[in-house]
């Protein structure tokens, strides 16, 4: 049966990740169907692209349990507002993206009005929450997921599903070159690069932050910690203040995080750590302010991640989508993540791997988080996690991938190994395409079916 040539097709994306995909999928599908309209809900981007949005992204998507609250009329209101478009509009087909705690309500009234639903970038059931896999099986015409492993999930458990690439494993490396990066930041090219990247959430920043800040002006690198003594006042490290300029380390500022509030933060470490660098008796009189000339290495605030990968000689990065950027880029890198005792305490107890998965437990019994190792299952790159995220550890897990080591020279070849698994493989004389491109076919098949999905009332054993 042919396609509608001006279908209304609905889109769901909550998170900038999403927004950014979303954009992409209208692009792309326009190509195709000139006629089409776009509802739902989305960001700034999708809203450029030509999405009429019954409800802006901004206006849901809040996080902390405080802000919740503070926002629930609003975030209720803005619920029924997209259940009644759905109701009333009958879209040809859904697209949702991501966002499950929004997505997965959004499924059940898209299936019960007989709508077709494809969703893009799937929730992590496969690690906990697997409770929540029958409303996949219930609601969801087909997952189109970007990592590998998920096909073979949902597929041995009944779930139509297709692994269709990485976006980030399509993107081009960048262009400017080393000697250019250096003068737009002031940075010296002869120096070593380390290209911090602490999380995307204010929260996260306030987390991983102050060790990475207490690595940089440290020198911890290049030090045993036995070495260092410390007088609850000052801290002698047995090298001479020109030791303390080999690195140059680079903090990529995420779109996410205010700018001005994260230079206010690092400024807050800056006084602190100076206390280990100046005998407070030496300060004048007044507030004590000493000089910052003893701080060495610099920390410089960047305005690309990528860049700073790609020009970074190693890095450390926290646990989330960072870890696939420095993976597909190559730059060899430390896992770090913090949270409070109580959240790791419950993530322990809630997650749980599939059978599918090797056992990558460590000595203690933890299991691997960061994204690059499941990809590889094995561990591939380090993971300090909660009280093994020192400093000290970090520079001790850091040194030998800053040095030509066997150590460096088979993460490069595993991270090589984690991009290509990032890709889709290909049927011999198939053009390869890219997982925007795969996304918008799986759109333009499924409003090509002669049968819209049969509505169901029995879908309702979740929330509404």
């Amino acid at each position: 049966m042919s396609r509608p040539s001006n279908p209304l097709i609905f889109l769901s994306a909550g998170e900038a990740s999403g927004d950014h995909y979303g954009a992409r999928l209208i692009a792309e599908l326009k190509h195709h169907l000139p006629g089409a309209t776009f509802t739902g809900l989305g960001g700034a981007e999708m809203a450029a692209e030509g999405q009429h949005q019954t409800v802006r992204a901004e206006d849901v998507a809040v996080m902390g349990i405080t802000e919740i609250l503070r926002h629930i009329p609003r975030i209720v209101a803005s619920y029924r507002k997209l259940v009644r478009s759905i109701k009333r509009d009958k879209p040809a087909v859904a697209v949702l993206i991501d966002f499950p705690d929004v997505n997965f309500r959004l499924a059940k009234h898209l299936h019960a009005a007989g709508v077709p639903v494809i969703w893009f970038v799937s929730p992590q059931l496969w690690a906990w929450k697997r409770s929540r896999l029958r409303w996949v099986q219930q609601r969801v015409s087909k997952m189109m997921v970007i990592f590998p492993f998920e096909e073979t999930f949902y597929r041995n458990r009944n779930v139509a599903a297709e692994f269709i690439g990485h976006p980030l494993a399509e993107a081009p490396l960048p262009t400017i070159s080393r000697e250019d990066y250096a003068a737009a930041y002031g940075l010296d090219p002869a120096k070593i690069w380390i290209a911090l990247l602490p999380g995307s959430r204010w929260k996260e920043i306030r987390a991983n932050l102050p060790a990475l800040h207490e690595l940089a002006v440290s020198d911890l690198i290049t030090t045993h910690s036995s070495e260092i003594t410390f007088d609850g006042d000052h801290l002698e490290l047995p090298t001479n203040s020109a030791a303390h300029t080999r690195y140059e380390f680079l903090l990529p500022v995420a779109s996410t995080i205010d700018r001005t509030r994260l230079e206010a933060f690092i400024a807050d470490l800056d006084r602190e750590a100076l206390r280990y660098f100046n005998e407070p008796n030496s300060a004048p009189s007044g507030p004590w302010a000493p000089d910052p000339g003893p701080l060495h290495p610099r920390l410089t605030l960047v305005s690309d991640a990528r860049e700073a990968l790609f020009h970074a000689r190693a890095s450390v990065v926290a646990s989330g989508t960072a870890t696939i950027q420095a993976a597909v880029i190559g730059n060899p890198f430390v896992v770090v993540y913090r949270v409070s005792p109580l959240t790791f305490a419950l993530a322990k107890k809630l997650v749980e791997y599939p059978e599918e998965f090797p056992n990558m437990a460590d000595a203690s019994g933890n299991q691997p988080i960061a994204m690059v190792n499941l990809i590889a299952q094995r561990r591939l790159v380090p993971e300090l996690l909660q009280e093994n995220f020192t400093a000290a550890n970090v520079a001790q897990a850091l040194a030998p991938l800053l040095a030509d080591t066997p150590e460096r020279f088979a993460q490069i070849a595993g991270l090589l190994e984690v991009r290509g698994l990032l890709v889709p493989s290909f049927h011999p004389g198939e053009s390869p395409a890219a997982s925007i491109t795969r996304l918008a076919s799986a759109v333009l098949e499924a409003l090509c079916k002669s049968e819209p999905v049969e509505s169901s009332s029995k879908v309702s054993d979740g929330p509404n």
